[in-house]
């Protein structure tokens, strides 16, 4: 088995928290569906929050559309689904503040500034 089809079935027996962490730290797009609609989704920081986690993150294409306006949001672990790591690269959003009040003692895994 080559090192590609070894990686994609690694990526399948990959949780979504462990490939969000990837995600996060290789500053790489993911996909998936939240609440049934389609998204790509560049993440920014994953964090507890009433000890249930949640990751904020930009949404790049909504149901396979450009979005025009980046906002960050946030989206409960529980909701997303076929969580797909993209080849696709991200720069951090200007918006975002890793030492925002919410994260506070609630942050596992945050974006490097520094990294790539």
């Amino acid at each position: 088995m080559d090192c590609a089809a070894r990686r994609v079935r690694y990526r399948h027996r990959m949780t979504n928290n462990q490939l969000l962490l990837e995600a996060i730290a290789l500053k790489k797009c993911v996909t998936a569906a939240y609440n049934n609609v389609a998204m790509k989704l560049a993440p920014h920081v994953l964090y507890s929050k009433h000890s249930a986690l949640f990751v904020d993150a930009v949404i790049l294409e909504k149901s396979g559309e450009l979005r025009r306006d980046k906002k960050l949001g946030a989206f409960h672990l529980a909701g997303l689904n076929d969580l797909q790591l993209s080849d696709q690269s991200f720069d951090i959003a200007p918006q975002f503040d890793p030492a925002a009040e919410k994260y506070q003692d609630a942050t596992l895994f945050v974006v490097d500034a520094d990294a790539g």
